[in-house]
């Protein structure tokens, strides 16, 4: 029935409706990332090009290795999305995570140079600001004061930035209260701490890749990295660390 759903959405003339939100969110639920990213970049709709960026995004993030074209297009369409309507909070999210992603195939130098993290920050403050109980923004931000001390250091992330470590842990606590069920924001928590400093935060790690193990998932994503978690939990005994550590770079979308 979905695949007939894509297949007459595709296939419809142009001056046949445009999908519904929920049509296009039908194809991401079931994987259709391609078909989504299509139908959704049809609406011209604020809501539907949110969720074709999203299926972009979660068609990159499962691939075995970084696609710069694949961001380049998410971060396309979420700067559509923003432009048709820019207090709706999906457009900001997925374009922060844009290019978060593109910041680290380029490297921090360059990311700098094209003012990357400034750039994300400023969406996800949108974000937040539009949607103070979006479990996606507020993780979302967590994360990049996360990535922004680790790839700086403490006092030069919070010197130009404004960036904390203790900020990401509040965000991040926040984030869990608003959505203790969501597979996507507990994996994401887990990996983000993960790839910052996993010695230190071994305990919260395994906390959040369990929930986003034992979680119901709601997408054909969340049941990808669902595996990618349980996958994870199984690399965290001391003697597997070259393997844990080469996992999360690769899952964090790091060459």
């Amino acid at each position: 029935m979905r695949l007939l759903l894509a297949a007459l959405l595709l296939a419809a003339p142009a001056r046949a409706r445009a999908a519904t939100d929920d049509e296009v969110f039908a194809l991401y639920a079931n994987g259709q990332y391609e078909q989504a990213a299509q139908v959704g970049e049809a609406t011209h709709s604020a809501g539907g090009l949110a969720i074709a960026a999203r299926a972009v995004l979660a068609d990159e993030v499962l691939r075995g290795s970084p696609c710069m074209p694949c961001l380049e297009r998410a971060e396309k369409l979420s700067r559509a999305a923003i432009a048709a309507d820019p207090r709706q909070a999906f457009g900001h999210i997925w374009l922060a995570v844009a290019l978060g992603y593109e910041a680290r195939i380029i490297g921090v130098v360059r990311a700098r140079f094209r003012n990357l993290p400034a750039q994300s920050k400023a969406a996800l403050d949108n974000a937040v600001a539009e949607d103070p109980r979006n479990p996606y923004a507020v993780s979302a931000l967590g994360g990049w004061n996360i990535e922004i001390v680790r790839g700086g250091g403490a006092m030069l992330a919070r010197f130009l930035f404004g960036a904390r470590e203790s900020e990401a842990l509040n965000l991040f606590d926040r984030a869990v209260k608003l959505a203790p069920g969501n597979v996507a924001v507990r994996y994401q928590i887990g990996l983000s701490l993960a790839g910052f400093d996993a010695g230190k935060y071994h305990a919260r790690i395994a906390e959040e890749l369990n929930a986003a193990v034992s979680d119901i998932a709601q997408t054909a994503y969340e049941k990808k990295i669902q595996a990618r978690a349980q996958e994870l939990l199984g690399a965290m005994a001391p003697a597997q660390h070259d393997t844990f550590d080469s996992l999360v770079r690769r899952y964090q979308g790091v060459p």
